[in-house]
């Protein structure tokens, strides 16, 4: 190809030389000055041009090769499926034909697939990986006792919940009496709500929690909820964004406690008097 080029760019040239130089020759006498130079400027566009054609259309032709020699190699994708499928050529199946003919229908004994053989290979290895591990070395525990394992799970993580008071709410919150929960509701309470309670629990801008009255009601149900959701209006804050559910019931059971004893400087009483009914229900822990 680029023989041919090469040979058809001299010719070319050639024949540009033989019938400009004529014209210069006989023109020097009869033309002015400046028709040479556009005459000049015409045959070098022409050689560009021409130059610039020849380029493009030997360039097309290696570039159709090219294509067609791609064309026919099968692509790399190709390769593969037909390496895991040894599939028979449409031209050699005559080579696999057997003896066999219903209704025009004929049979070729091809073989099975690499990648169908592969995968009943896996299969076996790992039936044999399978009975080792649970039937005979024991490594792995049996449907059943895998079951009873994730039982346990699930009890020690639901006690978790409920220590910390996850199920908590103030219909089923009861009342604390042991010192643990008294003594790390009291921690809170000296914390968070004796700037308005004051430490004896007497009050000073919020009521006084050691008398009878009670604005929102008394009892552990009433004051945990009074806790989690606040008195906005009052400039209470709803707890439950900063405690949980196990330290309001332990702040609610301590300011129970408050109850009957004498302030320092107790706030005259606000709302109606609560008495506690005998329903309530009282926990230990």
């Amino acid at each position: 190809m680029r023989k041919k080029f090469n040979h058809f760019t001299v010719l070319f040239a050639a024949l540009v030389m033989i019938f400009s130089s004529p014209i210069f020759a006989a023109g020097e006498s009869d033309f002015p000055p400046s028709y040479y130079d556009i005459v000049a400027m015409f045959l070098i566009a022409i050689i560009i041009i021409g130059f610039t054609a020849i380029v493009y259309y030997e360039g097309r032709k290696g570039v159709a090769e090219e294509e067609e020699v791609l064309v026919k190699q099968p692509s790399a994708f190709a390769k593969f499926r037909r390496i895991i499928t040894k599939t028979t050529p449409v031209e050699t199946e005559h080579e696999l034909l057997l003896n066999h003919d219903y209704d025009g229908i004929k049979e070729l004994d091809s073989q099975i697939p690499p990648w169908f053989l592969w995968l009943f290979y896996i299969t076996i290895f790992f039936s044999i990986v399978y009975m080792l591990d649970y039937h005979v070395f024991n490594s792995s525990p049996l449907q059943d006792e895998e079951y009873q394992l994730q039982v346990k799970q699930a009890e020690v993580e639901r006690a978790a919940l409920v220590n910390s008071g996850a199920f908590l709410n103030e219909e089923s919150v009861t009342l604390l009496t042991d010192a643990t929960a008294i003594d790390a509701g009291k921690q809170i309470f000296v914390a968070n709500c004796v700037a308005c309670h004051a430490a004896d629990g007497g009050g000073l801008v919020g009521p006084n929690l050691t008398d009878d009255y009670w604005i929102h009601g008394g009892g552990i149900k009433n004051i945990f909820k009074t806790i989690k959701y606040g008195v906005t209006a009052k400039g209470m804050i709803a707890w439950q964004s900063q405690l949980n559910p196990k330290q309001m019931q332990d702040v609610a059971s301590y300011i129970i406690t408050l109850h009957g004893t004498t302030p320092a400087v107790p706030k005259q009483p606000e709302g109606t008097i609560w008495k506690e009914s005998d329903s309530t229900a009282v926990a230990s822990n």
